[in-house]
C-alpha cells in the first residue's frame, strides 16, 4: 500500500502539492523555532524535528517487519509502534497510524509539528514524522530498557527499589509539568506503558501520549476502569484527566500492581497503607515517604477535577522525596549500562558485511545457501582408503543438515550438522558457520559463537567466520567486540580482493 501512495505522490494532485507546501512551512517554522535559543536536549544528541521519507523507515524497520513490533494498540486506538535503525546507526521508535485515524494529511502534520517543538530530558523526544500517501507516521527517539509496565509488573531479576520508584514519580511528574508550561497539557491515556527507560535506566516518558490516537481524539485505550470518570461523561481529555491518570501511575508504584483506581481508594480510606504497599519491596521503604505519596495519588484520582492538585504541586512535593541522586538509574534497576556499537567500519562492506551490521538473519541465511561449499575447498583431503561407509553415512548426514537449512528448518540442521561434526574425519569452516547461523536462529548466542570461532580455527583467513562471530557477540550485548570482528571481517575480504587483482 505504502510504495503504490507513495508513487502517486510524483503525479501532479493540488491536494498533494498543498500538504507538500503546508509540510514544508511547518518544518521552516519549526528550523525557526529550533533555532530561537539554547536546546540543552539538542546538545545531548537529540536531533531536530524533521520529515522522514517513507523509503528511509521502511529501510529502518526491514520494511515493518512484525519482529521489529514493540508495542500493539487494541481496536478502540489502533497503532502498532515498531523499532527501527537509521543508517547513521540511531535507534528509533515508530509509531504506525491509520489513515482513517488521521484522514487530514494537513491535520496530522500540524499536530506532529506541535509535538515537535517540545525538547526535554524527561521526555523520549519526537524527531519526526512521515505523512506519505495514506501513512501516517511518527518517528522518535528509542528507548532500549523497556517500560515501567515490564519491570514493575512482570520483573526477571528483581523489582524496582523504593528510591528507584520515588525518582520515577518525580521525573514523569517534572516532564509532564514542562509540556504543561509550553502548552501541551493534555496526554492521552498516561499508563505504566508510556513510562520508559533509557540507556542509562532513567525514566522518560513517551511523546506518544501528547498526541492524540485520531483526529477526533475519542480512542481511549485504557481499560475503562482506570479512565478518568469525566472522560466516561463526555469523551474528553482535560488537564485534570491527566492528573487522574498520574494517579494510577502512583498507585502501580505503591502496590507493584494495577490495582482499580476505586479499589486503591478503598484501601486508602480504610488506612489500609501497608496493605497497599508491594509485598516484594520486603517493607524496604520510608512509612513517611510512603504516606506522602499515597496522599498524593488520593487527592490525583478525586472525582471532581476541580479537587485533584496541580502538576506544579506534585513536583514541588515529590522532588523533596527523591532520595540516592548520585546512585545510577542502571544500578537501582539491576540492569547493565548499555553500550551503544561504535560506528560501522568507513570500509565498504559486502553483502555478507552489510547483513551481518544489520543482523539480518535472513538475509545471512540467504548467502550461506547461495554460498553452497565454495570457501571449504582445500580445507580436506582424503585418501581414497578413508572412503568407508561411515564417511558416506556422515556426507549423508551433512547433505540432510543441508536441506534442513535450506528450508529454514534450524533444529533438524543442528542435529544432522551435529553428527557430521562430532565423526571429525571431515572439518568444515562452512558447516560451523551454518550451524553458527542455525542457533542464532534458536536464540542460543554463546553456541553460535563457539561454532563460529571453530570456522576460524579451520580457516584463519575465513571473513564469514569473522562475520559470524560479530553477529553473535552483538547478540550477547558485546557490542564493542561485535564492531571490532565486523571490522576485522572487513579487512580480510579487503585484503582478499587485493590479492585477486593482483594475481
Amino acid at each position: 500500500m505504502g510504495c503504490c501512495q507513495s508513487s502517486c505522490l510524483t503525479e501532479t494532485h493540488p491536494e498533494n502539492d498543498q500538504s507538500r507546501q503546508q509540510q514544508q512551512e511547518h518544518r521552516n517554522h519549526s528550523q525557526a523555532a529550533s533555532g530561537a535559543g539554547p536546546d540543552p536536549a539538542v546538545a545531548n544528541g537529540v536531533p531536530s524535528f524533521s520529515e522522514f521519507s517513507l523509503a528511509d523507515l521502511k529501510a529502518a524497520t526491514n520494511n515493518f517487519s512484525s519482529d521489529n513490533i514493540v508495542s500493539e494498540s487494541g481496536e478502540k486506538a489502533p497503532n502498532l509502534v515498531y523499532k527501527g535503525r537509521l543508517q547513521n546507526r540511531k535507534w528509533i521508535a515508530v509509531k504506525k497510524f491509520t489513515k482513517m485515524a488521521w484522514p487530514d494529511s494537513k491535520q496530522f502534520v500540524e499536530e506532529a509539528c506541535g509535538v515537535g517543538k517540545l525538547r526535554h530530558r524527561r521526555l523520549a523526544n519526537l524527531i519526526g514524522y512521515c505523512c506519505d500517501g495514506d501513512e501516517r507516521l511518527l518517528v522518535a527517539e528509542y528507548m532500549i530498557n523497556d517500560t515501567l509496565a515490564k519491570h514493575l509488573f512482570h520483573w526477571e531479576n528483581q523489582t524496582i527499589e523504593w528510591a528507584m520508584r520515588l525518582r520515577v514519580a518525580t521525573c514523569i511528574a517534572e516532564a509532564l509539568d514542562y509540556c504543561s508550561s509550553e502548552g501541551h497539557p493534555l496526554y492521552h491515556d498516561l499508563n505504566a506503558y508510556r513510562v520508559l527507560f533509557d540507556e542509562d535506566g532513567d525514566p522518560r516518558l513517551s511523546c506518544f501520549g501528547l498526541m492524540k490516537n485520531s483526529r477526533d481524539g475519542k480512542s481511549y485505550s485504557t481499560n475503562l476502569a482506570y479512565t478518568p470518570p469525566e472522560y466516561l461523561r463526555n469523551g474528553r481529555v482535560t488537564p485534570e484527566s491527566v492528573i487522574y491518570s498520574f494517579g494510577t501511575v502512583l498507585v502501580d508504584l505503591l502496590s507493584g500492581k494495577h490495582i482499580p483506581p476505586s479499589h486503591a481508594l478503598d484501601m486508602i480510606r480504610g488506612k489500609n497503607i501497608v496493605l497497599l504497599m508491594d509485598s516484594h519491596l520486603e517493607g524496604k521503604f520510608s512509612m513517611e515517604e510512603a504516606t506522602v505519596v499515597v496522599g498524593l495519588a488520593s487527592q490525583c484520582l478525586q472525582y471532581e477535577p476541580r479537587e485533584r492538585p496541580s502538576m506544579k504541586d506534585l513536583v514541588a512535593t515529590l522532588a523533596p522525596l527523591h532520595t540516592k541522586p548520585d546512585v545510577p538509574s542502571y544500578v537501582m534497576l539491576g540492569i547493565s549500562k548499555y553500550e551503544e556499537a561504535p560506528p560501522t567500519p568507513q570500509r565498504p562492506l559486502s553483502p555478507m558485511g552489510e547483513a551481518c551490521s544489520r543482523l539480518d538473519l535472513t538475509a545471512i541465511h540467504q548467502i550461506l545457501v547461495m554460498n553452497h561449499y565454495k570457501d571449504d575447498e582445500g580445507t580436506n583431503e582424503l585418501s581414497f582408503q578413508e572412503w568407508t561407509q561411515q564417511m558416506r553415512d556422515m556426507l549423508e548426514a551433512r547433505k540432510r543438515g543441508d536441506y534442513a537449512f535450506r528450508d529454514k528448518d534450524f533444529k533438524t540442521a543442528i542435529d544432522c550438522y551435529s553428527q557430521f561434526i562430532d565423526v571429525g574425519t571431515m572439518v568444515s569452516p562452512t558447516v560451523f558457520a551454518r550451524r553458527s547461523l542455525c542457533y542464532l536462529f534458536c536464540d542460543q548466542p554463546d553456541a553460535a559463537l563457539a561454532d563460529a570461532m571453530q570456522a576460524q580455527i579451520v580457516n584463519p583467513e575465513w571473513p564469514t567466520a569473522f562475520y559470524m562471530q560479530s553477529v553473535a557477540l552483538a547478540k550477547l550485548d558485546m557490542h564493542k567486540d561485535a564492531a571490532d570482528m565486523l571490522n576485522e571481517a572487513a579487512g580480510l575480504e579487503e585484503k582478499k580482493q587485493r590479492v585477486v587483482k593482483g594475481s
